[in-house]
């Protein structure tokens, strides 16, 4: 365990002397990709990039609750038109209408939510419409 930084000593020198005393054990040889050249050789310059990499890893969102349902709509309005059946179309479009009549009820943080909630029947008849195409 790091012990704590003594009063009057400088914060730099004291990082310096845990970072070489830690080198000099070989702790920083036994860590995964010790040696490796990182995966990002030709990657213009982001200072967050290991959140933005760790975050896509473990599939995670940083986008506020009201744009996060705006996308999910729209990911069910085409999972919708895409559906193997009426019935999986109807309940798709009714599933995210009532997340939508929620977040409506008691606002999300974030940009204005501007949703309202899908004409079920006017997702059914584009659903027919797809349908017919993938059919003739």
């Amino acid at each position: 365990m790091t012990e704590r930084k003594p009063p009057g000593v400088d914060f730099e020198s004291f990082v310096d002397k845990q970072i070489r005393e830690a080198a000099e054990r070989g702790e920083f040889e036994r860590l995964p990709g010790f040696g490796k050249p990182l995966d990002r050789p030709n990657a213009p310059y982001d200072e967050s990039w290991w959140i933005k990499e760790k975050m896509a890893r473990e599939q995670l969102s940083f986008l506020p609750p009201s744009l996060a349902l705006r996308k999910e709509a729209e990911d069910a309005w085409e999972a919708a038109t895409r559906a193997p059946s009426e019935r999986m179309a109807r309940r798709i479009v009714e599933e995210i209408n009532e997340k939508i009549r929620a977040a409506r009820a008691r606002p999300p943080e974030g940009p204005p939510l501007n949703l309202v909630p899908y004409d079920v029947e006017d997702v059914v008849a584009n659903w027919r419409a797809g349908r017919e195409r993938r059919t003739s």
